[in-house]
């Protein structure tokens, strides 16, 4: 729901030059809110807001922002949802408080007026990231759910503080000068993503989840945290619940099923998500099971049976009684929405699975506003094959010797990048152009904690410095500092997930995604209350002994047949690397160009050239690698080259009319079911 903008500077203090500014800094992320646009300036104090709306709840000009509070005093700007709205507005209105509309950001308004911020966030249930100002004490507030769900980004230059709810927003104002930060170059091309509060650009930082920050009428600013997971995993740890398996199985369901109920509460039509994974299909079951019509429900199929989900989520779909809708993208389909992702990833992103979220989000914006997804679910029943893999990996580090750790460690440390072997001495599995590469990882596992094994699976590139110049920042959380608090090393896998991978990637590509088409997402899975129910389950049923995520499909067991909750899992990806290697192999020539390269300064060719060539020879499956600097390089054109920054039509995402032109055709639907309807 929506996105916003604002900065705050004292030095600028003509009304006329505030507003011009504000809708300049919220006119990129139009495609977040296409219902309404709002400005609010207090020349004054050198304010200005901007706003743009995907109306929700109440559709009506009460729910119009930026909102002032009834006193006069506070002014927000919100983008998120509320699913306890009606629980606080009861409150409110109990303590004599008159409520304008239905809106649940006048409740959180008139909350944080007469509670408190702190007070307030510490009651809410929901995804949020607002910006509050108090007009008499001239202090803004900014405040990010507990999760991450929705994106807030900010950064004070030279006493001006910009924030937005993405980052070509601050790019629109003629005062920013936007240059890399190197250090987060190194973090992106490690992992594909910026985790923890750094983003791409030098000066601007990400308000990280459960955090809030003041900026007070002096300039100081102080951030402070309301929400702890390190803590919520550490308690839950120390004290695990011993209740009977049948009871925590029911009380499971009964607070998943109330966190999908309160996610249905909207004003427009309400669907889901439907990939045939057990996360998704647990968020159908019961949401389909709450409802009096059939559900509207969206999947993505391909033509190739190695990543198609189709025909799962059609059994599920029919089973439950669903309004099931599909679409089948050819590869391209696909490949036509590539080029858009500096567009709605305005920074670096190189999850590639975007492309058939962006799809499927597209898909399901023809007919809901509002669509459910099953995120979550993997990072909090350890669902990821690389936590087994990880595993794995320290315990057989964990066999050597400490002098033989260290001494292997420093003779592997010294193996050169670059070293490669005849292919007839390798096993075939092993890649023999990646001997050096492999050498030198298992070097850094050994000398490092047991969090290492993680990070070497999870990295893209592991040394991004041969390609910068530049060391980059270790990652937060994979120095063994957790370990204090939380000892097993499963346990710690997942919490990191939760303090960044889930975020960053996870989160922010449902997002960017499902806003470019003017679609909010809702995740269930992730409702505070589940995510701390969850940790403190034993662990038998939180991690499950030899089956994955055990207590949901425990609960999915209630509602569909045996055949259809026991399948293999199967990720949401796209053949990238055979992408690479045909259709788009054109594009990628461009964008790797060693000249065009070599101009831009961030990274060097030679060693980007190199892996090009193993991969378009078929000698190393270099994908990973080659989508990182891909999706850099893409972004590093349309956002950092001058002309490109200038402002320009974005491509058309599906309005509330129909579907973006020349969108794939798709098939399914229940006969006799309007489509788009609101959920009984």
């Amino acid at each position: 729901m929506c996105g916003f903008a604002g900065i705050l500077d004292p030095h600028l203090r003509d009304g006329a030059s505030l507003a011009a500014l504000a809708r300049a800094m919220a006119a990129p992320i139009a495609h977040r809110g296409p219902d309404d646009e709002g400005v609010f300036v207090e020349p004054g104090a050198g304010l200005a807001l901007g706003f743009r709306r995907l109306a929700i709840r109440d559709l009506s000009a009460a729910g119009h922002q930026p909102m002032v509070s009834a006193s006069g005093r506070h002014v927000v700007v919100y983008n998120g949802e509320l699913y306890d709205a009606e629980d606080l507005a009861a409150d409110l209105r109990a303590r004599g408080v008159r409520l304008r509309g239905g809106s649940d950001t006048e409740v959180l308004l008139e909350a944080c007026e007469r509670f408190g911020v702190e007070a307030t966030l510490a009651r809410c249930n929901g995804m949020f990231a607002f910006a509050l100002f108090d007009r008499a004490e001239r202090s803004l507030v900014l405040a990010r759910d507990r999760l991450g769900k929705k994106p807030l980004y900010w950064g004070l230059d030279r006493g001006r503080l910009r924030f937005a709810s993405q980052l070509k927003c601050l790019l629109a104002d003629p005062d920013f000068r936007p240059r890399v930060d190197r250090g987060a170059l190194g973090l992106y091309l490690r992992l594909g993503y910026l985790p923890g509060g750094c983003s791409i650009l030098e000066g601007v930082q990400k308000l990280e989840p459960g955090r809030l920050l003041r900026f007070d009428a002096r300039g100081r600013i102080t951030v402070e945290r309301f929400w702890d997971p390190v803590a919520v995993v550490e308690a839950g740890l120390a004290d695990p619940s011993d209740e009977p398996e049948q009871a925590l199985v029911e009380r499971f369901e009964a607070l998943l099923a109330d966190a999908v109920r309160r996610r249905t509460v909207a004003d427009v039509p309400v669907g889901a998500f439907l990939s045939g994974g057990i996360d998704s299909t647990s968020v159908v079951a019961l949401l389909q099971a709450q409802s009096d019509r059939p559900v509207p429900t969206f999947t993505i199929g391909s033509p190739d049976p190695a990543f198609d989900e189709s025909a799962p989520a059609r059994a599920v779909a029919r089973r439950l009684g669903t309004e099931h809708h599909e679409l089948v993208v050819g590869p391209e389909d696909a490949l036509a929405v590539v080029p858009e992702l500096p567009e709605w990833f305005d920074e670096p992103f190189a999850d590639s699975s975007a492309v058939p979220t962006l799809l499927v989000a597209r898909l399901a914006r023809r007919r809901v506003v509002v669509a459910l997804s099953g995120d979550g679910g993997d990072e909090l029943f350890a669902g990821y094959r690389r936590y087994g893999e990880a595993l794995a990996w320290a315990r057989r580090a964990g066999a050597l010797a400490g002098p033989a750790r260290r001494a292997a460690a420093v003779l592997l440390a010294r193996v050169p990048a670059e070293l490669a072997a005849p292919a007839a001495l390798l096993p075939a599995r092993l890649e023999p152009v990646r001997l050096g590469e492999r050498a030198r990882r298992l070097g850094r596992l050994l000398a490092g904690p047991p969090e290492r094994a993680s990070l070497e699976i999870a990295s893209h590139w592991s040394e991004p410095e041969l390609l910068t110049g530049v060391r980059a920042p270790e990652p937060a959380g994979f120095d063994g500092a957790l370990a204090g608090r939380v000892r097993d090393l499963g346990a710690r896998l997942q919490l990191l997930d939760l303090l960044s991978w889930l975020p960053e990637d996870i989160l922010t590509k449902l997002d960017r995604a499902t806003m470019a088409m003017g679609l909010e997402a809702r995740c269930p899975l992730l409702d505070h209350r589940v995510v701390t129910f969850v940790w403190r389950l034993p662990a038998r049923l939180r991690v499950g002994a030899g089956t994955s995520k055990w207590l949901l499909r425990r609960v999915l067991a209630r509602h569909l047949p045996a055949e259809l909750v026991d399948r293999p899992k199967r990720g949401f990806a796209v053949p990238v690397h055979e992408w690479l290697r045909g259709p788009l192999r054109d594009w990628a020539e461009d964008l790797l160009d060693p000249r065009k390269l070599a101009e831009a300064g961030l990274v060097a060719p030679g060693p980007v050239r190199a892996v090009w060539r193993q991969h378009l020879e078929g000698r190393a499956d270099r994908r990973y690698p080659l989508w990182n600097l891909l999706m850099l390089e893409a972004w590093r054109r349309r956002w950092l080259v001058a002309p490109a920054r200038l402002a320009r039509a974005a491509p058309s995402p599906a309005g509330r009319e129909g579907a973006a032109p020349g969108a794939p055709r798709e098939r399914g639907g229940a006969p006799g079911v309007g489509a788009g309807g609101r959920l009984g």
